[in-house]
């Protein structure tokens, strides 16, 4: 059986089903005649899902907030050093105010 994106089945050509049947499923086959009282399913999983998962992983590793960062803009504020135009900070607040608006 075949899933496309529209969520409809397609059962597949017997030549085509049986290049799809995995060692696993085959090891673990019912001996000839006999049927499975509950039926098997079968899924072949790629190795994408365990490298999102790495990267999640990785990502929750890294720090929230970056000190080094916040620290030398925080002095940069106070010393009168940082002194942004009025198109950036229009930019940033348009840019937040259309982040928030797609997110709700």
């Amino acid at each position: 059986m075949r899933i496309d994106s529209s969520n409809s089945s397609q059962a597949l050509p017997e030549s085509q089903a049986a290049n799809n049947a995995t060692p696993a499923k085959a090891n673990t086959a019912p001996a000839a005649g006999v049927s499975s009282p509950l039926g098997e399913d079968q899924a072949q999983l790629s190795g994408v899902h365990a490298q999102v998962q790495m990267l999640v992983g990785e990502a929750l590793q890294l720090p929230e907030v970056r000190q080094e960062r916040v620290q030398a803009l925080r002095q940069a504020v106070t010393s009168g050093k940082y002194q942004p135009s009025a198109n950036d900070v229009a930019g940033a607040l348009l840019s937040n105010t259309m982040a928030v608006k797609l997110a709700a």
